[in-house]
């Protein structure tokens, strides 16, 4: 399940929400939750302004679970993404992951947020406290990152 929403999320629900739909077969659950933070070393953050791509957002993301449900061993995945003006210690993003073992699951909400990061069509743009405001710039480490998902390192056997 994909929502982006401007209403703020409660987790708790979204966890209940994820437990219920595994209906008892899943013996492991991971959930990564993404707040707004104060990214400036220049002056205090005010807030953060997310603008997405309406459905082709969500189709992307969806296709992300759908990967992981492919690589790892799991039952389902719920992603809930805010976009809107998001004021420093807000909820951006929730992540939840069910599976029957529990490094099936850790390893596919990584996944899923890693590449959510790079490959979905999010922009943001940080206001501060001064009023000046800029667009963020994706990190070369995010980038990494996915890469080495698409990528891992090659594996080597020494005799």
């Amino acid at each position: 399940m994909v929502v982006v929403q401007t209403e703020r999320f409660d987790t708790a629900a979204l966890i209940d929400q994820l437990q219920k739909r595994a209906a008892g077969q899943a013996g492991a659950y991971v959930y990564f939750l993404g707040t707004v933070r104060d990214y400036s070393p220049d002056s205090p953050s005010e807030s953060l302004f997310l603008e997405h791509y309406p459905g082709m957002c969500e189709r992307e993301v969806q296709a992300l679970c759908e990967r992981a449900q492919a690589r790892w061993d799991i039952l389902d995945t719920h992603v809930v993404h805010r976009v809107g003006e998001l004021p420093v210690g807000d909820p951006i993003v929730f992540v939840g992951v069910s599976s029957t073992h529990r490094s099936e699951a850790f390893r596919a909400c990584e996944y899923i947020i890693d590449t959510l990061k790079t490959r979905a069509p999010f922009w943001k743009r940080e206001t501060l406290a001064s009023g000046r405001a800029f667009w963020v710039q994706q990190q070369e480490a995010d980038a990494l990152k996915t890469e080495s998902w698409d990528h891992p390192p090659a594996q080597t056997h020494e005799s």
